[in-house]
This record gives C-alpha cells, structure tokens and sequence, in this order.
C-alpha cells in the first residue's frame, strides 16, 4: 500500500507508549504493529480492534489480542486523522482498570495543553 492511500497516521506522544511496547515480547510487538497497520490503512476499523470507550472523553482503545493475552492501548484522535497514542497496559480482567483510564486522560490532556 503507499503513503498516500492511509486513512489515519499513528503517532506517539512522548515515550509513554514506547515504555509499554519495549516490555513486550517479539510476538506481541509484531502483533502491536500488525494492528496498528489495520487502524491506519482500514476506512472503517472493525470493533474488534478500535473501540470507543464510553464516558471517557474520546478515549479509544486500540485492542490487541494474541491467544488468551489481551492488551490494550489508549490512543485519542487530533484533527480526526491522527491516532495518538497513550498507554498501553496488559488486560487481566473484564473491566478496563479505572487507573488505566485515568492515566490516558492526564496523557490527553498534557498532549492538548502542548499543542
């Protein structure tokens, strides 16, 4: 696919993310960047994959699956084509941990604030 055919662009903020993919394993990054792929070239990005989460401001989450692990990665949009990236964290449990969320407001808001 070229450049120019990309619906959105990925970028990250800071090294918040970076931290959390540098931990993971080489399965689990090709995964990661397999998806990311998918959140850039697809005009409509299956559910499955992006997901806006309710009553947190525009927060969405990229997910991310690889057998029984579930990881998940707050991103926001800016200008409705670039995908921002914030934390990403391993999912143990059926709820989204509250911290979790927290942490990728205060990421959104320190990255609106810069802007």
């Amino acid at each position: 696919m070229d450049k120019k055919s990309k619906f959105r662009t990925i970028i990250f903020f800071k090294d918040y993310f970076q931290k959390f993919f540098e931990k993971q394993s080489k399965k689990v990054k090709a995964k990661i960047v397999w998806t990311f792929d998918l959140v850039e070239d697809l005009q409509r990005v299956p559910e499955t994959y992006l997901k806006h989460i309710e009553n947190a401001d525009g927060l969405y989450e990229i997910r991310v699956q690889i057998g029984s692990d579930i990881f998940r990665i707050f991103c926001f949009f800016d200008q409705g084509k670039l995908v921002v990236l914030a934390n990403g964290f391993q999912k143990k449990t059926q709820k989204t941990p509250k911290q979790e969320i927290e942490t990728a407001l205060k990421i959104k808001e320190e990255y609106e604030n810069k802007k």
